[in-house]
């Protein structure tokens, strides 16, 4: 791919990150759950539009993996919110700082998922036996996940990042508005939302360690990858906001997200000979996370005898 369209592509994207923060949320101290369903519905739309244009630029196949990646990385994301709503919890993150801190997050996501994909494809093209690797890596992370099922599977006071903040940066003991740094008494400190950041960060940094060797068991085709990624990350802020009150709901996703990892684990251990086409792999993804959603909805999780009166 020319070098000028990925200099367009992500000017597009920083602009339309941009617009949602600056335009569409800027009225909005905290986005309401009626707008950010609109911008739900907005970025999955774009993603579909994108996937059109693949179509007709690259072919039907190319536009099936492109789809098939990005509704895979949107599932894996999905994960992410369960983490981001027990961090800001964690964190005392006021609601209408956490778009801020989401915002930038997904800037550094983009950057390192690209990072993340150009070294997975070098890798994946120059010694083809790591796909085996990463198939076992992601089954044994599937069987992980469903161990624990819906279990918290991040305490966020064991993040190594934030013990090394707390040791070596000056912080602030309150938040400073949407600021991340504050100057006092001639020095510069750090606020506690500069920490969320740095640790929502390290936190995908783990996350982008699943999905990328899953989305190579999909295409290797760098382009392909890269942008189902992006789709999938632009996303992630405006279905935090449509999605935070309702994720206690979906209890059995973690269990379906598993099941997918270890499909695609399993898929990436076949011989070329006995490759599962796009097209079936695409229905397995999405009937698997359709299931697990249903479930969630007609079995609705019991709340213990502790959590009862809160």
């Amino acid at each position: 791919m020319h070098i000028g369209f990925w200099i367009v592509f992500n000017a597009v994207i920083l602009l339309l990150l941009f617009l949602d923060l600056a335009v569409a949320s800027r009225k909005y101290q905290v986005v309401p759950f009626k707008q950010a369903m609109l911008m739900s519905a907005f970025w999955i739309a774009l993603a579909l539009g994108f996937a059109a244009l693949v179509h007709h630029w690259m072919g039907a196949t190319k536009a099936l993996e492109f789809v098939t990646g990005y509704l895979l990385e949107e599932a894996l994301s999905v994960d992410n919110l369960f983490v981001f709503i027990l961090l800001f919890a964690y964190f005392k993150v006021p609601p209408e700082e956490e778009k801020t801190v989401l915002f930038w997050g997904i800037i550094g996501a983009l950057i390192m998922r690209g990072i993340f994909i150009l070294a997975g494809v070098a890798l994946v093209q120059r010694f083809h036996w790591i796909l085996y690797a990463f198939g076992v890596f992601l089954i044994w992370t599937g069987f992980q996940l469903m161990r624990k099922g819906g279990e918290d599977q991040q305490d966020p006071s064991r993040n190594l990042v934030l013990k090394l903040c707390h040791r070596f940066l000056p912080l602030t003991e309150t938040y400073e508005q949407k600021r991340f740094f504050a100057w006092r008494e001639g020095k510069i400190f750090v606020t506690p939302l500069f920490v969320v950041l740095l640790v929502v960060e390290t936190t995908d940094i783990l996350f982008a360690t699943d999905s990328i060797p899953a989305i190579l068991a999909i295409t290797r085709d760098p382009f392909i990858v890269y942008t189902s990624n992006v789709f999938a990350i632009l996303g992630l802020r405006s279905l935090y906001f449509a999605l935070a009150g309702l994720m206690k709901l979906f209890h059995y996703l973690n269990y379906g997200l598993s099941v997918v990892l270890m499909f695609i684990g399993t898929k990436m251990l076949l011989p070329e000979r006995y490759q599962v086409p796009t097209w079936a792999a695409l229905l397995v993804i999405a009937a698997v996370l359709a299931i697990a959603v249903l479930a969630s909805v007609v079995f609705p999780k019991k709340e213990g005898p502790a959590s009862e009166g809160i």
